[in-house]
């Protein structure tokens, strides 16, 4: 099943995530190898691909796993989270219908 990871970050969280964005991309990977990840990125504190110094305001990640309480647990451990980028995180059930 399909589970939808929505995040958002704590107010200034540009340093922090740039620290922890290795080791969160690294888990990120791991997902996409094992074909689980159908999209995953952050959400750009302005209007611009490239935010710079203003940063992201959270991130969505959508991926595949065997429940919610599998998928929670994952986001839990997510360096995003043991590091404090974010403020909250909720998992959603996600169905995908297009494309």
């Amino acid at each position: 099943m399909w589970y939808a990871i929505i995040s958002e970050d704590i107010d200034n969280s540009l340093a922090k995530r740039l620290a922890a964005r290795p080791a969160h991309l690294d888990r990120l990977h791991l997902l996409k190898d094992q074909g689980r990840l159908l999209v995953a990125g952050p959400h750009p504190a302005i209007d611009n691909l490239e935010p710079g110094e203003a940063g992201f305001t959270g991130s969505l990640v959508i991926a595949e796993f065997d429940s919610l309480e599998t998928a929670q647990q994952w986001a839990d451990e997510d360096p995003y989270v043991t590091t404090g980028v974010y403020a909250n995180v909720k998992v959603k059930l996600f169905k995908k219908v297009l494309p």
